[in-house]
């Protein structure tokens, strides 16, 4: 089933109009079926993105710099933008599925990036109340508007995100 929606998801560009009855056509299962399993198409595509969250959780929590603990919080805030413009590059359908709207504040891990960001900023001895301010830029809505109005290439976001992380959190003038 899950794989069944992903490929719906992203023939669609995204979960916007899908819907249940035809992910379980793709699938090959009835609707009670998908269901039972999942409320909506909001939950599948969070499944899905679970894994490759996870991924990202596990750098930031015990893998090595930048990513993980032992750079300066510039250094691991621009690690980590890098690293949730790779995610939404390659799973972008998924996250606008997912994490869209009111629906973004909802799910674990925002609460867990969020929490990620605050540290950073804590140790940068800059105001935890930017932690919301430094996570809108990866929305998923800003994202796609940047990528496909704009014409922006990953690498030109994450260059974006790099200066904002260091405009913020450096704590020598002259890295800023």
């Amino acid at each position: 089933m899950l794989a069944a929606a992903e490929k719906v998801f992203a023939e669609a560009g995204g979960a916007d109009g899908v819907t249940m009855e035809e992910i379980a056509r793709v699938a090959g299962v009835g609707r009670a079926t998908l269901y039972r399993r999942y409320p909506d198409t909001a939950s599948i595509a969070q499944a899905l993105l679970d894994e490759h969250e996870s991924e990202i959780q596990a750098g930031i929590l015990s893998g090595p710099p930048p990513l993980g603990a032992g750079a300066p919080p510039h250094e691991r805030l621009a690690a980590f933008y890098r690293a949730l413009v790779g995610l939404l590059e390659r799973h972008l359908h998924l996250v606008l599925g997912a994490e869209t709207g009111q629906a973004r504040y909802r799910t674990g891990v925002y609460a867990l990036w969020r929490r990620h960001v605050e540290v950073l900023l804590e140790q940068a001895h800059a105001p935890t109340e930017l932690a919301d301010t430094l996570m809108a830029p990866l929305a998923p809505e800003v994202y796609r508007y940047q990528r496909q109005v704009r014409g922006l290439t990953p690498e030109q976001v994450a260059a974006g995100l790099d200066f904002l992380s260091r405009r913020v959190l450096a704590g020598n003038p002259a890295e800023r």
